[in-house]
């Protein structure tokens, strides 16, 4: 710990000390440091608005209650300036000395930064024209033990921001715009769907098999079933259910798991939005996810141009560029990147810098070159469509080349936005797909019957409407549209490795 930061220690447990005996101070004199509820407030964006009597008149100002936290307090004989901060933004206050009961203003001076209180006053404007709002009435309804971190000097550590997010949220006012435009973009989402006649819905989060993705489920045990159970990794193959049941057009805002890493764009605990439209099919999702893109960016941001800093703007306005999987590849790997033998496209591969050696097959080597060179450069909105069949085994194979399936990928800043399918609804070629992927992919001890959802394949046979189907990532849709380059910048409480 450097001498400064231990300097700073000290002070900060002397404050809390100080802190903790003004408690005991407000209690003996009959005053309730933690108060009860503060009736009648005004939001200070609201109070902003109010029309004050014209310059020169001796008519107070409109009252205004206002409740938030002392962020600045300035102490100037027998009057006191003070910052308030609301969710909504700052007011400045006065307290002067005249305008109050001597105990009242005596409070007023024993306030520390970071104390939650409630004020009724009069607004007037000062001379230097800023909103002020003159103090009749102050109450302390919660008092800070703990210093607040300076925004610019006490809260720069990075991994302490995203472990104390209410820090953060006080310190940086510009993080709740973050989080305000998630609230706001998932809102018009849900709006976006609703118009279109989607309906929302809920499945089981908590799940028998882990279907839907590839991907390291967490598992659990179900003490009143007796038996193993899984946090979802998608909810798919029980909105696809319902399409069998006869509802055509469903969506979830979802909470998903997968127990595998952490970086910039993968947190283990993630929203998804999964949308199904019977009837439709991946042509039918790309048009729904440029208007919901563009629609949502226009109501929410008031533009389709996006800046992420240091020159990088993205650019939602449709129609969004199309390419398929093998021009891409082409594109990185070179012109005859399928035509070469697959020792010559390994060794191609290690010149160019990717992680592929003789023990993989031409499908990973080619999609070792997709994910480490394509994906990354997609940094404007790219479909790209038509993917090997082997990777989507829930997905319907083209009509022209039934070893590519019907399926787009969104791209959006090097990074996978919106998987969609033309759903395979053919219940023979669906359970040969799930008996390969089992094949490929079983290790020893794993059962069929633990592996393959028979009563997915039973709902199928009942005959399933064709349809397309679309997963969005959620956080990922708010990094985009909020300048974002890490995930953790828009979960309010991403996970965190636990300190000892």
């Amino acid at each position: 710990m450097s001498e400064n930061v231990e300097n700073n220690a000290v002070q900060n447990m002397d404050l809390f000390e100080q802190r903790t005996a003004k408690i005991r101070d407000y209690q003996e004199a009959g005053i309730n440091p933690f108060g009860g509820a503060f009736p009648n407030v005004e939001l200070i964006e609201v109070v902003r608005t109010k029309e004050l009597p014209p310059e020169g008149s001796e008519l107070p100002g409109p009252e205004a209650t206002v409740a938030g936290r002392m962020t600045a307090k300035r102490g100037m004989g027998k009057s006191i300036f003070a910052d308030l901060r609301d969710s909504t933004g700052r007011l400045q206050l006065f307290a002067g000395k005249s305008d109050m009961p001597e105990e009242m203003f005596a409070l007023c001076r024993k306030l520390d930064i970071g104390d939650i209180i409630g004020v009724k006053g009069n607004l007037f404007t000062t001379k230097t024209g800023e909103l002020t709002l003159r103090v009749k009435e102050i109450t302390l309804l919660s008092k800070s033990m703990r210093p607040l971190p300076e925004k610019f000097h006490g809260l720069v550590d990075v991994e302490q921001r995203y472990r104390q997010r209410y820090l953060d949220l006080i310190a940086n006012p510009e993080v709740k715009d973050v989080f305000r435009k998630r609230s706001a973009i998932i809102r018009e989402v849900r709006n976006f769907l609703a118009d279109r006649g989607f309906m929302e819905v809920e499945t089981p989060m908590l799940q028998p098999l882990a279907g839907g993705a590839s991907a390291t489920p967490f598992e659990t045990f179900y003490g009143a079933l007796n038996s193993t159970v899984y946090m979802r990794i998608a909810p798919e193959l029980y909105l696809k259910r319902l399409l069998v049941g006869g509802f055509e057009k469903v969506f979830e805002l979802n909470r998903s798991f997968r127990n595998e890493g952490l970086d910039r764009r993968h947190n283990p605990e993630f929203t998804m939005l999964e949308i199904y439209q019977a009837y439709s099919n991946c042509e039918g999702m790309m048009e729904l996810i440029e208007s919901m893109i563009s629609t949502v960016a226009m109501k929410v941001c008031g533009t389709l141009k996006i800046d992420h800093g240091n020159g990088k703007v993205l650019d939602f306005t449709p129609p969004f560029r199309r390419a398929t999987y093998h021009e891409l590849c082409k594109e990185k790997g070179g012109d005859d990147w399928f035509d070469i033998t697959p020792a010559e496209r390994i060794e191609r591969g290690q010149k160019l810098g990717l992680d592929v050696n003789s023990s993989m097959s031409d499908l990973e080597v080619t999609n070792e070159l997709y994910e480490k060179l394509v994906e990354p450069t997609n940094i404007q909105p790219t479909f790209v469509t038509r993917l090997p069949a082997e990777l989507l085994p829930l997905a319907n194979p083209c009509a022209d080349d039934p070893t590519l399936v019907d399926v787009f990928e969104l791209g959006v800043n090097g990074m996978e936005l919106a998987p969609a399918y033309s759903e395979l609804n053919n219940p023979i070629i669906q359970r040969q797909r799930f008996m390969d992927q089992f094949e490929a992919t079983k290790e020893e001890g794993d059962e069929l019957e633990n592996k393959v959802d028979e009563d997915f394949l039973t709902a199928l046979e009942y005959g399933m409407p064709p349809a397309g189907g679309m997963g969005v990532g959620i956080d990922r849709l708010v990094m985009a549209l909020t300048g974002a380059e890490s995930i953790r910048d828009v979960i309010l409480f991403p996970q965190m490795k636990r300190l000892k």
